[in-house]
């Protein structure tokens, strides 16, 4: 897509955070936005700002059916659709239920691939890009952050494989990998495990809760610096597969895939020598 024409965005979760600013740098940009909020009160209020919104639950399948309608009825169209929509849940996996696993991946894994499929038919037309919010935590296994985590890596496989299927038709998909970012995320984003269990006391992932807490307000990321640099590479009309922000996400990546290689490289003779002896035998 031509770096220079404007496009018209949807973004999941506009209320706070990543999803307000990306979908103030978008205006900013002189490009048009239709976001998505849960609470019907926010609609007027991002209209101030020349933002236009809907409310829509991206676990609603119906509601994303007429979040397409919308953009279409509004915009004629999408360029672009950002999955923002998401939140975190802290918790060891011994103390999580399986409820509270499955609603942290209905919402970040589910809800990304329910809202970019009822729009792949029109990006198929004309091309454009799918831009996935995944985390440093779609690389990285984080203890007592495992379900947050799960349904990053899960995003990060499946949009891997989108962008494969998708690139015949011109759309490119963009993971984008935050790291600690100064937003809602450890706040009123942050869900908690029902239970705890006092085996895990005084252990790193048993004090995930307090720290995320204690960490909170005090991140080094600025998220209006994050969503300029989003716009800026999705306007470039050549994005990335992969896009991580902030100095901790980018050494984290490195430093976990520097540690993957020595894995394999370690132990690349044991690994290799599984392979079927030519008698098949």
């Amino acid at each position: 897509m031509n770096a220079d024409r404007a496009r018209r965005w949807f973004i999941t979760g506009i209320s706070t955070g990543f999803g307000r600013e990306l979908a103030r740098a978008v205006v900013q940009a002189g490009d048009t936005v239709l976001g998505t909020v849960r609470n019907p009160a926010q609609v007027a209020e991002l209209a101030a700002e020349r933002i236009a919104a809907i409310v829509m639950d991206v676990n609603d399948e119906a509601a994303v059916a007429a979040g397409v309608a919308a953009m279409n009825e509004r915009f004629g169209g999408v360029d672009v659709v950002v999955n923002n929509a998401g939140f975190g849940m802290n918790g060891t996996i011994e103390a999580l239920s399986l409820d509270e696993l499955r609603a942290v991946m209905e919402t970040n894994f589910f809800g990304a691939v329910r809202v970019s499929k009822a729009f792949i038919p029109a990006l198929r037309a004309g091309g454009g890009t799918i831009v996935m919010i995944s985390s440093m935590a779609g690389h990285i296994g984080f203890g007592g952050m495992g379900a947050y985590c799960a349904s990053k890596f899960a995003l990060e496989g499946v949009s891997d494989a989108l962008a494969q299927e998708l690139a015949p038709f011109g759309i490119d998909v963009l993971i984008v990998e935050p790291g600690s970012f100064r937003t809602d995320f450890s706040g009123r984003s942050m869900k908690g495990a029902k239970r705890a269990l006092d085996a895990y006391a005084g252990t790193q992932a048993g004090e995930v809760r307090a720290r995320l807490a204690a960490y909170h307000g005090n991140e080094p990321g600025d998220p209006v610096k994050a969503a300029h640099a989003i716009v800026q590479v999705v306007r470039s009309g050549k994005p990335p597969r992969r896009l991580a922000l902030g100095a901790d996400a980018v050494a984290g990546i490195l430093k976990k895939l520097d540690s993957v290689k020595q894995d394999i490289e370690a132990w690349r003779a044991v690994s290799v020598d599984t392979v079927l002896d030519e008698t098949g035998a």
